[in-house]
């Protein structure tokens, strides 16, 4: 290992809906978190490890931080300020947004909190200025000098993570940042998600995107049957690492049983539809992106529970995989 080779975590930390996920899948170069027009769409920590000849990151994306209610709210802001807290530098990901020239930029209350959080951890911060494409350039300096005059930022790197610019420069300033060390995960590693873990995911993120706004934060998913048995493997999978789908096209067949948990009958009812028709529109879009993933056949069957309440207890949390002792 050469002496100046770098390798530490990185936290991508802001709040809901400024492209951290996007961003994250955008370095990995792979679908790692799921993606949807809805805020607070991801709910726990996800690693994606990017491997180069110089140096190793293993980012974090987290879920957004906002003014939590509730269990499962407040559980997602704790695991986003802890990633913060162990990582070794932090990405502090705001959106730059604005199509008027007159608009007034600001510092908004909500990213203030957020920079206060920051500020006690003492960490190296990296502001990172998302979505440039969806702003006018006349406003961007603006906004990185209100954003300058709260926070004493390390770097400032204006990015978009849809389109991809600026991101390769944002991984080599990031590296830079790293303490100099070891690999810490093998070079093929890419998470350490497990399979089913992102299958569930990939299912809820169709609930969030073919459902209306009373039912996406009431859904968990949850894999009842996992069965490979008819899986052709004649690569292993190591542990920790999505498989790809293959280049020659789908091989094997996994058939996968999962359930989607609402808190309310009448959320039940949207998330089925008429003849069952949401149920099947979600379960298509779902089987497509599951296939991609694992590159095999896929047999989906999905049912639709209510578990009454379960964002709100422990024992709810617990039983959708959420950790319910923090």
């Amino acid at each position: 290992m050469s002496l100046s080779y770098r390798s530490g975590f990185a936290a991508l930390i802001g709040r809901p809906n400024v492209g951290k996920s996007t961003l994250l899948n955008r370095l990995v170069g792979e679908k790692l978190a799921i993606v949807s027009p809805k805020p607070q769409t991801t709910r726990s920590k996800i690693l994606g490890v990017v491997t180069r000849p110089e140096g190793q990151i293993a980012f974090l994306d987290t879920p957004g931080i906002h003014a939590a209610k509730g269990p499962l709210n407040k559980l997602m802001v704790e695991l986003a300020l802890q990633a913060a807290k162990d990582a070794d530098v932090v990405l502090f990901l705001i959106e730059a947004a604005g199509k008027r020239e007159d608009q007034v930029v600001e510092v908004g209350e909500g990213n203030r909190l957020v920079l206060t959080e920051l500020a006690k951890l003492r960490k190296p911060t990296v502001l990172v200025v998302n979505k440039i494409d969806n702003v006018l350039k006349p406003l961007l300096l603006p906004l990185i000098d209100a954003y300058r005059k709260e926070f004493p930022f390390a770097e400032v790197v204006p990015v978009s993570a849809l389109e991809g610019d600026n991101v390769e420069a944002l991984f080599d300033l990031v590296l830079k940042l790293m303490p100099q060390a070891e690999a810490m995960y093998p070079p093929e590693m890419l998470t350490d998600q497990a399979e089913k873990v992102l299958v569930a995911e990939y299912i809820r993120e169709q609930v969030l995107r073919h459902t209306r706004q009373e039912v996406p934060y009431s859904a968990a998913v949850v894999i009842n049957d996992f069965d490979e048995s008819e899986r052709d493997t004649p690569r292993p999978v190591k542990k920790g690492k999505t498989s790809q789908a293959t280049r020659g096209g789908l091989t094997g067949l996994v058939r996968i049983d999962a359930s989607i948990f609402v808190e309310r009958d009448s959320q039940k009812a949207i998330v089925i539809g008429k003849g069952g028709s949401m149920l099947k529109e979600i379960g298509t879009e779902a089987r497509k992106s599951i296939e991609r993933l694992l590159g095999s056949h896929v047999f989906l069957a999905l049912q639709v529970k209510v578990a009454e309440g379960w964002s709100e207890s422990p024992a709810g949390l617990a039983k959708m995989g959420y950790p319910s002792d923090r």
